[in-house]
């Protein structure tokens, strides 16, 4: 199981930014991408809020997607298989970086045409538990000209990153400033934090 994280953590460890063009599977990418259309079907995304409750965005406009949270009660099975390989991500981290992560967040992310996300960081002002980001794509055969690139800025350079189906980024939710250009189409993605509580 441990080489199984080996590319994201040590492309981490090397770049500031752990990126795996294959962490999910083909099936789990297909069934988590099967899930946010039933979503939008159901009409039960909503739009992403900006801070906690103690410091919220009224205005939203730093960020135009829509999300759903993720959740075992949930009993999806593609839910739940994504969920294990976080935890199991977890426990690779805990065992082998010391990292004391104990709680994890996850939602569903649709960029429609027209969506983006202004240059952030992953970390509430008055709230630190978010430790880590992690982003899994959805999205088959993305070009250059569907927009919605991922821009990562570590150490003031700029590294860009197509938002491409089984892809997952991996950074440090406090240091790492990044951006969601517009989407020129729809843009899928599980985005989440590992916490520490």
């Amino acid at each position: 199981m441990d080489k199984q994280f080996d590319l994201l953590i040590d492309s981490y460890l090397e770049n500031k930014i752990g990126i795996d063009p294959a962490f999910l599977n083909e099936r789990l990418a297909k069934g988590l991408q099967e899930n946010i259309r039933q979503l939008q079907k159901d009409d039960a995304m909503t739009g992403a809020g900006i801070g906690n409750e103690e410091m919220k965005d009224p205005n939203q406009k730093t960020r135009t997607d829509k999300i759903f949270w993720l959740d075992k009660s949930h009993d999806n099975i593609y839910e739940q298989e994504f969920l294990s390989l976080a935890e199991n991500l977890i426990e690779y981290l805990n065992r082998t970086c010391y990292t004391g992560i104990n709680d994890y967040e996850f939602h569903y992310a649709v960029y429609n045409e027209g969506s983006f996300y202004k240059r952030h960081t992953d970390q509430f002002k008055t709230d630190n538990k978010r430790k880590f980001s992690l982003i899994n794509y959805l999205n088959e055969d993305w070009l250059e000209q569907d927009g919605g690139q991922l821009y990562v800025y570590p150490n003031d350079s700029l590294q860009k990153i197509l938002p491409e189906s089984k892809t997952a980024v991996f950074f440090k939710s406090d240091e790492m400033e990044h951006e969601v250009l517009l989407a020129n189409k729809p843009r899928m993605s599980i985005t989440g934090w590992l916490k520490r509580v």
